[in-house]
């Protein structure tokens, strides 16, 4: 049977969408590569697909709202049961203009059965020289990915430490399920953006702070309605306008309040001035031993980062 490898979601972009930026905010367009990059990939298994894993974020440009949108998600490469998706977002006036894209990221998902386990997708052979190079490169970017997982799991939180956090608690609503019962990865995604807008917001003491870069984002296990889920968001360095925020994702049955990480991230925010250029930050200096290693931490993870964008992106 012949599968699309490709496909395009477009809307408009609603008011009800905008952030306290005024434009779209990074957790909303996160929610929307999500669902398109689902569609392709149950599409592509004919099952049913949970998101393992979204990497190298980058927020170009901001979404306005009443702006046509274009999320793209291709196929560029298959593993055993995981399906590789190249996915971008362009925005722009629905008179006609152009899009321009706005922003870029890899999603992965897995084809799983009743019970939840793994199962073989059909494998991706590319038919273009354009479709090898990207499998070759998403090849290539798999040990840098480990690399980042690798770091990112060996970090310890406790209360040991003195950087500033937000932690958000709520229960998972019915309205953010998907068909197979679970919550969506891109609602995951969206909490973690409100949770580390939160957190920006009070260090810089202004509520116009955006997203530029995510990565790392790593599912652990599923998060079910009606089970108690806990945000925490913690400073772990800042640069000259930018602040690097860990954020934790907790979930469990709220009858026993025992909660088991199901998602982690780094997430980018800078602040912006009137005029929309970035503005600097005060310096967050760590105090505790935990403080010192976290951002040991997070500073390897700007290296690897540098290491994954030194891998040319192909373009969509």
């Amino acid at each position: 049977m012949a599968r699309d490898h490709e496909l395009t979601l477009r809307f408009l972009a609603a008011p009800t969408d905008a952030g306290y930026s005024g434009s779209v905010d990074g957790g909303r367009v996160l929610e929307w590569i999500d669902k398109a990059a689902y569609a392709l990939a149950a599409s592509w298994s004919g099952r049913y697909c949970v998101t393992a894993y979204v990497g190298h974020i980058r927020f170009t440009r901001p979404v306005a709202t009443g702006h046509l949108v274009e999320v793209t998600v291709r196929l560029v490469y298959t593993g055993r049961s995981s399906m590789h998706i190249e996915t971008v977002v362009r925005s722009g006036p629905p008179t006609g203009a152009d899009l321009v894209e706005t922003t870029k990221c890899l999603v992965i998902f897995v084809a799983v059965d009743e019970s939840g386990r793994s199962v073989e997708v059909p494998k991706w052979v590319p038919d273009s020289d354009d479709g090898r190079r990207a499998e070759a490169l998403a090849v290539r970017r798999i040990s840098l990915r480990a690399d980042i997982e690798a770091s990112m799991a060996a970090q310890h939180y406790t209360d040991a430490g003195t950087a500033p956090s937000v932690v958000l608690r709520f229960l998972a609503a019915p309205t953010d399920v998907n068909w197979g019962g679970k919550v969506h990865g891109g609602i995951v995604m969206r909490w973690i953006d409100e949770a580390a807008h939160v957190l920006a917001t009070q260090w810089t003491g202004d509520a116009r702070n955006v997203a530029v870069y995510a990565g790392g984002v790593r599912f652990y296990r599923p998060l079910h309605i009606g089970h108690l889920v806990e945000v925490e968001a913690r400073l772990v360095h800042t640069g000259t306008t930018s602040m690097h925020i860990s954020v934790h994702v907790r979930s469990g049955d709220p009858a026993t309040a025992t909660l088991e990480l199901t998602t982690h991230c780094l997430i980018v925010f800078v602040s912006l001035q009137p005029d929309g250029s970035a503005a600097a930050v005060r310096t967050w200096v760590p105090v505790s031993a935990e403080d010192v290693e976290l951002e040991a931490h997070a500073r390897a993870l700007i290296d690897l980062r540098s290491a994954v964008e030194s891998v040319p992106d192909r373009v969509l």
